[in-house]
């Protein structure tokens, strides 16, 4: 939807051809518009990926965590049923640099199951087709750009590149953190660029993981290893910008070398499988999540640091609340899209978004540098949480999801 437009006019819409028009087809995206179809509303989700619908024949490196709460919401509106080899994710351990103390989560202290998942994305994508496909009040439109949005206090006309034209009660912008709709309607966003980028890639190893997902605070910052299927495991490595490209550039030999040198023995052998990619890292926010008529859920409000793995699990929370407040609303017999239960949406999400930014962005900054007073003091730290018993059950429940006011997908319950 990178050309898009958005106007405000009057008398937009009688009688809507649906009641959500959803921009963008991603994993965000696809879970709000199943959860709101699966509770009997008109969906049309509008997605410019050609691509989207066919699942990769091969793996391409992209995995995500869902932590417990978020398999709830996805259990809940009927996907995860269709979800194929997710791995289980039943300890955390957190260690800075090579010190040998060090945090460490186990899923049977709480005695609720594991921490969540780990899901290669194009088995979500399939999971979420094949739920979508079930779904009657459903449309999908792809490959389809929104190319002009008016919106007033009556409705929203979308119209495609297509020439279709599509009008309901709101517009949903789930198209990415360069999200048009959001340009459009004049939101400004705050946040930075870290100096720092992303390395993915997935590793085979001779030895079991046992569902441990590993956090090693490192330098430059963190490298996680979490855990996949069938004895691999995702690597999510930071590195120092000015670094990162070279790095990216080691044949294949030298780039194993760099990798086995962080990740160390023992898993015993390993072996790269599958593709590297890499993705500059940064802070957004936009001011507000909604406008008239429209709101924003998951990169288009909100993008954070992969350092905790809660990106998608913090875009599936705005779904979870989104959904909520809009089912409410109509079985109150209100209008979904005026300004009441936007704002109801809104601060409901927002706060918990910041937080989250803030917490993530602060534990970056803490942990990426070797400031020797600063690496005694985290050592310290974390060896104390993991000697204090209700602090630490806190924090494995919110590596869980379970914290603060749970909307009722999250909490496994139906809308």
């Amino acid at each position: 939807m990178s050309n898009g437009t958005s106007r405000q006019s009057s008398a937009v819409v009688a009688e809507p051809d649906a009641d959500i028009v959803i921009a963008g087809g991603g994993l965000v995206g696809m879970s709000l518009a199943i959860a709101l179809a699966d509770a009997g509303l008109r969906v049309v989700l509008v997605d410019r990926d050609p691509e989207a619908r066919h699942v990769a024949p091969e793996f391409d490196g992209r995995a995500s965590a869902i932590a417990f709460a978020t398999w709830r919401l996805l259990e809940a509106i009927g996907v995860w049923r269709h979800v194929r080899d997710a791995e289980p994710i039943r300890d955390i351990r957190v260690t800075d640099g090579e010190s040998p103390l060090f945090l460490h989560y186990d899923n049977r202290e709480l005695g609720e199951g594991p921490f969540g998942h780990m899901v290669e994305n194009r088995w979500l994508r399939e999971a979420l087709f094949r739920r979508a496909e079930e779904l009657p009040s459903l449309r999908q439109f792809r490959p389809a750009e929104l190319v002009d949005t008016v919106r007033d206090d009556d409705g929203v006309r979308a119209r495609l590149d297509e020439g279709r034209t599509v009008t309901a009660r709101l517009v949903v912008a789930a198209e990415g953190r360069n999200s048009a709709l959001r340009e459009a309607a004049g939101i400004p966003v705050s946040g930075w660029s870290y100096d720092q980028v992303g390395i993915v890639c997935t590793v085979r190893h001779e030895l079991s993981h046992g569902g441990v997902a590993q956090e090693r605070f490192l330098p430059a910052g963190p490298f996680a290893i979490l855990p996949l299927s069938g004895n691999r495991s995702s690597l999510v490595w930071t590195e120092k910008a000015a670094l990162a490209p070279a790095i990216m550039a080691l044949d294949d030999a030298a780039f194993f070398d760099e990798m086995a040198a962080r990740f160390g023995d023992y898993l015993g052998d390993l072996e790269i499988v599958g593709p590297r990619w890499s993705y500059p890292l940064g802070l957004q926010n936009a001011a507000r999540y909604i406008d008239r008529r429209l709101a924003l859920v998951g990169d288009a409000a909100h993008v954070m640091h992969p350092i905790a793995g809660q990106g998608l699990n913090l875009g599936l929370r705005d779904v979870a609340a989104l959904a909520e407040c809009l089912v409410d609303a109509r079985r109150l017999g209100l209008d979904i899209g005026r300004p009441e239960v936007l704002e109801d949406y809104q601060r409901w999400r927002r706060t918990d978004a910041m937080v989250l930014l803030a917490v993530t962005d602060s534990l970056n900054r803490l942990f990426s540098n070797d400031v020797a007073p600063l690496r005694v003091a985290r050592a310290l730290g974390l060896a104390g949480v993991n000697r204090l018993p209700p602090l630490k059950r806190f924090f494995m429940r919110h590596a869980r999801g379970t914290v603060g006011k749970l909307p009722r997908l999250l909490a496994g319950a139906p809308l």
